[in-house]
């Protein structure tokens, strides 16, 4: 039989990528999650959409307060039986609250949890994991749903082994486990799913899939091998993923799910304003830069944004700069500092200090009091003011701020707007959460079958007689 004319082969559907335990596990029909952008961009009616297309969707909590995470909760588990999650982002700078919206996803026996910027383990992450945890009656273990985004091999490690001894004792100490609980921590992964994230939106070591998904990939088969255990943790792909021919290769790369979120922005649903949505239908694979991030300013954590159409990106840098090169703001020379108050706080440092003090006192005392004793403490609080409110002034369309506008965005952005051009999906209100995911699986469904064709690909999707 001649190999690669197309019409030999049987047509592959959206549903046969990625894994069919994932799919099944969670009830899907496509291996898809919609990320979690953070501060309610990805809401509930985000969410929502992307059940109804038969994907996961994971709802941005992080930079929100607990209680409208809670609501959010309220909202997602009233839609019905759809499946949703929540994500947790890693808060070094205050544990406390991490830690206390750990409490509220364990208390509301949230099933589904993304985990976001973690650089190691933490208890709070462990005690995710593991509280409720129990063996069903086929012996297997029912827990709840760790998706742990990483990008280095090394926090990878931490993710797909289980939990140390020394944690695990400390959590039962504290009561936050009990002794069965962390009995089962102890033979299994922290996390049932990892999400290799590549070249993305906000957090990124901007590193490319095909050189880390496959390191991350032999850690989870190793790991499987050296623990012994019965399930081996999902290996999901992030970052990049903007048009199809990506998306299949990620599954080319045997990732059992992939997961989009740049793109996810520029929807009807996304919780962002209609500018920030105009802005990203415009972007450019190359519009995009890396600037400080807000929740680990001090640490030198940087994000990705959209550079295109705002300044944020430079002025955000210039504070970092100023930052590495004082040890508080009186030593900031007063042309630097008109400079800073007129182009990017456009108040005095002396207004933004008293906002600070007023926000810090009602949110975390403790990091208050650090800042009252430590002066460059308190200086990073002030230009933490500035990273804070710029994404909050593109999420509400601030005009007067526009220059200032932090939009999270990653390379996809640009490549899913070249792809989409021509086509009812250049148009921003043709932008939806469903619209999107199904033309991406399914352009991804052909362009496997295409290369499956040309190299004369036999096996299970292949007709009896291939065989």
């Amino acid at each position: 039989m001649t190999h690669g004319a197309i019409s030999d082969f049987p047509p592959l559907s959206p549903s046969d990528l990625g894994d069919p335990r994932f799919r099944r596990l969670h009830g899907l029909e496509l291996a898809y999650v919609v990320g979690e952008m953070a501060r309610g961009i990805a809401n509930e009616a985000v969410v929502a959409a992307a059940a109804k297309a038969g994907a996961l969707g994971f709802f941005g909590a992080a930079g929100l307060g607990l209680s409208r995470i809670e609501r959010a909760v309220d909202v997602l588990e009233a839609m019905g039986p759809g499946v949703f999650g929540i994500n947790v982002i890693h808060q070094p700078g205050d544990p406390a609250a991490e830690a206390a919206l750990v409490d509220l996803l364990v208390r509301r026996d949230v099933r589904r949890v993304s985990t976001s910027a973690f650089l190691g383990l933490t208890g709070s992450v462990v005690r995710l994991a593991f509280a409720g945890a129990r063996l069903g009656a086929d012996g297997a273990l029912v827990r709840r749903h760790v998706f742990a985004k990483v990008s280095r091999p090394e926090v990878a490690r931490q993710f797909l082994e289980p939990a140390p001894a020394n944690l695990l004792a400390s959590l039962v100490r504290e009561r936050l486990l009990s002794d069965e609980e962390a009995l089962l921590a102890a033979r299994h992964p922290v996390a049932d799913h990892l999400t290799v994230e590549a070249d993305s939106a906000g957090h990124t070591d901007n590193r490319p899939l095909l050189v880390l998904f496959p390191i991350i990939a032999r850690l989870r088969d190793a790991a499987a091998r050296t623990f012994g255990y019965r399930e081996p943790t999902f290996v999901g792909a992030a970052g990049g993923l903007g048009e199809p021919h990506a998306i299949a290769a990620a599954f080319s790369l045997g990732a059992a799910y992939v997961l989009t979120g740049s793109i996810n922005q520029a929807t009807v649903e996304a919780g962002t304003s209609l500018a920030v949505k105009a802005l990203l239908a415009q972007a450019d694979i190359a519009d995009v830069a890396m600037a400080p991030a807000a929740d680990m300013f001090e640490l030198g954590v940087r994000v990705q944004v959209l550079k295109r159409g705002t300044m944020f990106a430079q002025r955000a840098t210039r504070l970092g700069e100023v930052y590495r090169a004082h040890a508080s703001l009186d030593e900031i020379s007063p042309d630097v500092r008109a400079r800073l108050e007129r182009d990017l706080f456009r108040k005095p440092i002396h207004a933004i200090e008293a906002e600070v003090e007023a926000f810090f006192r009602e949110r975390s005392a403790a990091t208050l009091e650090v800042a009252r004793k430590d002066p460059k403490a308190r200086m990073a609080l002030v230009f933490r003011w500035y990273l804070g409110k710029s994404s909050r002034w593109a999420e509400e369309g601030e005009t007067a701020r526009a220059m200032d506008f932090q939009i999270w965005c990653g390379p996809a952005m640009g490549a899913f707007n070249q792809w989409a051009t021509g086509t009812p999906l250049s148009l921003p209100e043709n932008r939806t959460i469903g619209a999107i995911a199904l033309a991406l699986m399914h352009g991804a469904a052909s362009a496997a079958r295409q290369s499956q064709a040309r190299m004369g690909v036999t096996g299970p999707l292949a007709s009896e007689d291939q065989r």
